[in-house]
């Protein structure tokens, strides 16, 4: 009886001993995962800023753009105006001169603000341009916080339940969110567009 006895305790103990190793595991990971999730979540907010910065220059731009193609056709109507106005009637010679001055003036502002414009252009292209290269980030650190946070969350329910296949679904999110969070991190390209989409 004695051998039962203490067959029975020592599988006892081997068991207390192998849920401690595996709670102790859970733990581990879970704070190596809290603080990816933190480090994540930091880098996240700083490309929000930078994508709101973008977007509002984008937007400056394109009004400012605007703003020039109104100037640059008020100066091709003052062109069309004055040319009409030289071609009337006879007028003196001061006169014809004179339209001839502003209908240079005018046809040289047109020209800049063309040229303006376009320049102006470019720069609102850029901006949206880089805006949409963080809004790729972004759903990258969005991704790996909603596989990290996942992983977290069966962690967790894998040592209330004592279910050591939880903490093996646990590990697949865990990779996942680690591997979107590193891609947007150093700027790879790995973003799966289905996920991005759902979470979006």
């Amino acid at each position: 009886m004695a051998d039962v006895n203490d067959t029975v305790s020592s599988l006892m103990e081997g068991a207390a001993e192998a849920e401690s190793r595996f709670n102790m595991r859970v733990a581990a990971l879970a704070a190596i995962l809290a603080t990816l999730l933190g480090v994540f979540n930091v880098k996240d907010g700083n490309i929000a800023q930078s994508m709101a910065q973008h977007q509002a220059h984008a937007v400056d731009s394109w009004a400012h753009y605007q703003f020039k193609n109104v100037k640059q056709h008020l100066a091709e109507n003052m062109v069309d105006s004055l040319t009409l106005e030289q071609a009337k009637g006879n007028p003196s010679a001061e006169y014809r001169l004179l339209l001839t001055e502003k209908i240079a003036h005018f046809q040289s502002e047109g020209q800049r603000y063309g040229r303006e414009k376009e320049e102006i252009r470019v720069r609102a292209e850029g901006h949206e341009k880089e805006y949409e290269a963080l809004n790729f980030r972004d759903d990258q650190f969005d991704m790996a916080e909603a596989g990290i946070e996942i992983a977290i969350a069966l962690l967790s329910i894998s040592v209330l339940t004592r279910r050591r296949w939880l903490f093996g679904v646990a590990l697949v999110f865990a990779g996942f969110g680690i591997a979107t969070g590193l891609s947007g991190f150093f700027g790879w390209s790995f973003h799966p567009d289905l996920v991005a989409q759902w979470l979006s």
